[in-house]
């Protein structure tokens, strides 16, 4: 077996990666399935790094990270099964991580996979909860929703005013890559004063984030209307940091924890844990 050869993608390899990888691993499963419609990937091409590993021609596993100003998002890291602990990863996250700025990923329970952000700087701060259920569901809290949804509305072409909370809470500026999510098919945008979210309707589900506030309890509301202007969704999905206080929300309201990660930061106080909610894949 020759060795791994660690290379930026290329406008060829984008099949190999979101076929023989992507398909193992299930990565696009939170994007629709339509020919031409952009994914994750395109965005870490365009505001970020993607690498592919390859051995003897085959492409067996690729990373990419997106940037927040000088904090680096790694958003993936995977390596097909029959070549893990074969050294793949490790040169992978050596040429994608910096060297002199911080990082933050969503880690797996793989502990092979955790132990290796450990060396690369990275600390677990908190678990990562995806949780999902019926946007009905919200009506047990007995929230009121106040005329107008807390003073979130419909952000529409103002999305440059959303990138400036979400620079404070999520770590770093990503204008372009926000205004990128933005301009997707069935991607709403909320903002107002003191809180903001981003919805993606795909198929009959909604998926919320990245959404932040000025305080905890704005991002709450924020997270909480951008739910409740999908009534017609079957299912909404969010991931909550384990210190947000929108986490025993959501248990309440009946919502489950459908899967888990590590969060890991290089730095503490870079990212507004309980001010701020992800994008699963964009970090």
């Amino acid at each position: 077996m020759a060795d791994p050869i660690i290379r930026t993608a290329e406008d060829a390899d984008m099949p190999a990666l979101r076929g023989d990888v992507g398909a193992y691993f299930e990565l696009f499963d939170l994007w629709p399935d339509t020919p031409d419609t952009p994914d994750f990937l395109d965005a870490e091409r365009a505001f970020g790094n993607l690498l592919v590993g390859e051995v003897d021609g085959r492409i067996v596993g690729f990373g990419g990270t997106l940037r927040r100003g000088a904090l680096t998002h790694l958003g993936d890291l995977f390596v097909l099964p029959e070549h893990q602990s074969s050294g793949v990863g490790r040169m992978i996250l050596a040429e994608l991580l910096p060297r002199d700025s911080p990082v933050i990923t969503f880690a797996s329970d793989d502990e092979r996979a955790l132990g290796l952000y450990v060396r690369s700087g990275m600390r677990p701060r908190c678990p990562l909860f995806y949780l999902e259920g019926a946007p009905g569901n919200l009506a047990r809290l007995g929230r009121p929703r106040p005329e107008g949804g807390n003073g979130v509305s419909e952000a529409g072409s103002g999305i440059w005013e959303v990138t400036v909370m979400d620079a404070i809470v999520s770590g770093g500026d990503r204008a372009e890559c926000l205004a990128w999510y933005a301009g997707l098919p069935g991607v709403a945008v909320s903002a107002g004063r003191t809180g903001y979210a981003f919805a993606r309707m795909i198929g009959d589900e909604v998926l919320v984030g990245p959404a932040g506030g000025e305080t905890p309890q704005n991002c709450v509301d924020a997270v909480l209307d951008a739910v409740a202007a999908h009534p017609d969704a079957e299912l909404a999905q969010v991931a909550v940091p384990g210190m947000h206080p929108l986490l025993p929300l959501l248990i309440e309201a009946g919502w489950l924890i459908d899967d888990m990660d590590t969060l890991m930061i290089s730095e503490d106080g870079l990212v507004c844990l309980d001010r701020y909610v992800p994008h699963h894949d964009l970090g």
